[in-house]
């Protein structure tokens, strides 16, 4: 079993800064692959950051130059850095993992998610 943590939501005025972590436990051979999602209310959930294995990374327009996203070390932890926050960023904030477990066994597990708002 693979689970998905986040952490680091909160209430951040126009302009400021937040950073979103997500940490993964259980039997994990590989992560594949990492993405932040988010989805506000009465609207879809869109992929807002993906970073790949060898490090390539996706992000949408409506985030670049603003958000980055990352890996740490054993790859465990993943990071979304968020500055020049704005009120349509607000949305609950969903970390999602794919990769293989050291069964052999694909994964593709959702954390909870974490709720940033964006007001002021």
């Amino acid at each position: 079993q693979v689970q998905l943590v986040e952490s680091g939501g909160g209430l951040v005025r126009p302009g400021g800064s937040l950073t979103l972590a997500c940490e993964a436990f259980g039997s994990i051979l590989s992560i594949d692959y990492m993405g932040w999602y988010r989805q506000a209310p009465g609207k879809q959930r869109e992929l807002v950051a993906a970073i790949s294995k060898g490090g390539s990374t996706d992000y949408a327009d409506s985030v670049k130059g603003r958000f980055t996203v990352s890996l740490d070390g054993p790859h465990i932890m993943k990071y979304l850095i968020m500055n020049n926050l704005k009120p349509e960023d607000t949305a609950v904030y969903y970390c999602n993992t794919k990769g293989y477990t050291i069964a052999g066994r694909v994964y593709d597990v959702w954390g909870l998610g974490t709720q940033v708002t964006v007001s002021g």
